[in-house]
């Protein structure tokens, strides 16, 4: 159930990827792995040990037949909420090698979030980590359509009707037959991280995760069969599914999965003891390493050759100050759940720090206005992709479906600018734009601007409205640590960003917070800083 392809014309055109009718993912990414001899190579290690190909296909099969065991059959639904482990890949894959769909989710959520996409997805199976199940539990007498719960890692007194996977998987047999799928069949589902409102069920299909490694991770990262890979980015994130699963099994490489949340401390100790030799990050993260005594040295780290960093955009002078500590770029680039993985991306040898790059092969870019009209070279516009692992559809919401699928567009909701040399600037989300004095002013480039001043760790700017109800910026900032906050550190940022920016950009108040509301994926969420106006230093100018 492969696939065949046609190289690029001498690197002028993407190259051609055919996936046949007739195709699963799960069979394809772990049967060229045991077709090309690897399975004795390790291709998992975990907090738990480490797991060889022949030993990661023998867990797929398993699962898929605890499915078939448990009465799941072909195009039912599977909710997983699993921490990063071995436990992860052999559930996901094993759904699709079953035909069964997955439905990986963010295991940092709140229970309202879960209640409603357990509901939405009407999932009849739950494979959960025992850490989570606490907060699943009061959910699973409200989900009518779930019918078995399977719990991943150690759990004394099980709830009644509950099942142990790693028993059900020692049942199972170790062989399973590959579902009968077809390249357009719904694959799995992401839940977008509903940063704007309630998540969003997005449907990828059997096509879609190894179009992802084709176009971006071999071409642009150059991953191959040598590399060892860890992402700090969790595999049910878009960005990490593919890091570290769909591409390290795509050429036969290494992933390194870590279960505890991201920090610098657990991200360091990782980097040192695995010698990952593409490490992907998110721009918090490094601004938090850089700024961490734990910080691992350049020459503690002589394997790592590639750096990447999504999610949001990387501010210039993050990139600029990781490259000189550690001698690697970071390739930053832009992806979504809505098109699986980076569509636009720096590349190695070409990092325009400040840029979010250039096109990924396989991918077109425009850019157009509030009609709908393109735009020209150096002005802004919303940026539209289309490329072929979009996704097909929002899970019953027709509305925003047809918002944002326009026939082969997707719509990404950000606001960019190309420049005359074809590099893609990056101008803040469409709905956090700001109009000051009749000017548009990217709340990312002030951000970007702030974060050049050594005493700021983290910032945020949002529009706040002065005493004559106009619009000007506002700017959080979380200060590094060992900084005092004070209306003279307001007023010197204030002059450090008028000494970078024109002078209407910058913020008119500064607050001082301990942290910034995000996502859990990381995503500052400015719609929250909305509207607060107490506690901020400085006052509004004209």
């Amino acid at each position: 159930m492969g696939y065949t392809m046609s190289a690029a014309d001498h690197g002028t055109s993407p190259p051609v990827v055919t996936i046949p009718r007739d195709y699963n993912a799960a069979d394809d990414l772990i049967g060229r792995n045991l077709t090309a001899g690897r399975g004795s190579k390790v291709a998992i290690r975990d907090d738990s040990g480490e797991y060889t190909y022949a030993q990661l296909a023998e867990r797929i099969n398993r699962f898929a037949n605890v499915l078939g065991g448990l009465g799941v059959n072909m195009e039912n639904r599977a909710f997983i909420a699993l921490y990063d482990s071995i436990d992860f890949p052999a559930a996901f894959l094993g759904c699709i090698k079953a035909g069964v769909v997955p439905i990986a989710a963010n295991t940092l959520l709140t229970a309202a979030d879960y209640d409603f996409m357990l509901n939405d997805c009407r999932a009849s199976v739950l494979v959960v980590s025992a850490g989570l199940l606490p907060v699943f539990q009061p959910l699973l007498a409200k989900a009518p359509h779930l019918k078995h719960v399977i719990v991943s890692g150690e759990c004394s007194n099980l709830p009644a009707g509950m099942k142990h996977l790693s028993d059900l998987m020692a049942q199972a047999a170790p062989d399973h037959k590959t579902a009968p799928t077809c390249c357009d069949d719904a694959c799995f589902w992401l839940y977008s991280s509903g940063s704007t409102g309630k998540p969003k069920g997005t449907v990828h299909i059997q096509s879609s995760l190894i179009l992802t490694a084709e176009l971006y991770a071999k071409p642009v990262l150059g991953i191959c069969a040598d590399d060892t890979v860890f992402s700090a980015a969790k595999l049910f994130f878009a960005y990490g599914l593919g890091n570290g699963l769909t591409f390290p099994l795509s050429v036969g490489a290494t992933a390194v999965l870590m279960a505890e949340r991201p920090t610098p401390v657990s991200v360091g100790k990782v980097l040192r003891q695995y010698q990952p030799t593409i490490f992907y990050g998110v721009p918090t993260l490094y601004a938090a390493m850089l700024a961490s005594p734990d910080l691992p040295r350049r020459e503690e780290l002589p394997r790592l050759r590639r750096c990447t960093s999504a999610g949001e955009a990387l501010p210039a002078d993050i990139g600029r100050r990781w490259q000189e500590h550690t001698g690697i770029d970071i390739l930053d680039g832009i992806g979504s759940t809505e098109m699986l993985h980076i569509f636009l991306s720096n590349r190695p040898g070409d990092v325009r720090y400040g840029s979010t790059g250039k096109p990924v092969p396989g991918y077109e870019l425009r850019l157009v206005d509030e009609a709908g009209q393109l735009v020209t070279r150096g002005n802004m516009g919303e940026l539209q992709v289309n490329g072929p692992s979009s996704a097909i559809m929002y899970w019953n919401n027709r509305e925003k479906s047809l918002a944002t699928f326009n026939g082969p567009w997707t719509r990404c909701g950000d606001k960019y600018v190309e420049d005359e040399d074809g590099y893609f600037i990056y101008c803040g989300r469409s709905d956090d734009m700001l109009k000051v004095s009749g000017i548009y002013v990217s709340p990312f480039e002030v951000e970007a601007a702030l974060m050049t001043h050594p005493a700021v760790l983290e910032a945020a700017v949002v529009g706040a409205a002065d005493e004559d109800a106009l619009i000007k910026p506002k700017a959080y900032i979380v200060l590094k640590t060992g900084m005092d906050s004070s209306p003279q550190l307001a007023e010197e940022l204030q002059v450090h960003v008028k000494s970078k920016l024109a002078p209407y950009k910058y913020p008119r108040w500064i607050e001082f917070i301990p942290e910034l509301p995000k996502t859990a994926t990381g995503k500052i969420q400015r719609f929250k800083l909305r509207g607060q106006r107490q506690g901020a230093f400085a006052t509004p100018e004209s």
